[in-house]
């Protein structure tokens, strides 16, 4: 069955993720991968723009234990997308099993490019460029 978007389908989207070193979380979303700082809301919060999707950065203690990727960018060009991260100081991850390339990319059976790094507190995020026939979603279309 399926359901025409709406419900919370027609609202934008909040992406929370959980930091506890607050100045090098508020360093690496602002000034290395260039998301802009809205507000600081001590201590509950760092509030970030990502083409306009609000990031709040929850500000905690601890950690809860990772369980994969917790956020991710589409982007259209993933080589010069990881050079430019990686002359910013980002490493990028590698995984057994995974046929990454030189720079840390793997292809998935789709045809989807994706490589992973981690934030300051070890959150995984990614950036994936999907090929052009491969992904539903495109980039404006918000309102499914």
């Amino acid at each position: 069955m399926h359901v025409t978007a709406s419900r919370l389908g027609k609202y934008d989207l909040i992406a929370f993720v959980t930091v506890v070193d607050v100045s090098r979380a508020r360093d690496f979303y602002r000034d290395t991968i260039g998301l802009r700082l809205v507000m600081e809301e001590p201590p509950f919060a760092l509030v970030f723009e990502a083409n306009g999707i609000m990031l709040r950065l929850g500000m905690a203690k601890e950690l809860p234990p990772a369980h994969g990727t917790v956020l991710g960018w589409q982007v259209p060009d993933i080589i010069a997308i990881c050079r430019e991260l990686s002359l910013a100081g980002v490493s990028f991850e590698r995984f057994e099993g995974m046929n990454q390339d030189e720079m840390g990319i793997w292809t998935s059976p789709t045809g989807a490019k994706v490589a992973w790094f981690k934030d300051p507190d070890g959150n995984i995020l990614s950036i994936t460029e999907f090929p052009d026939d491969g992904y539903p979603l495109h980039s404006g279309d918000h309102n499914g």
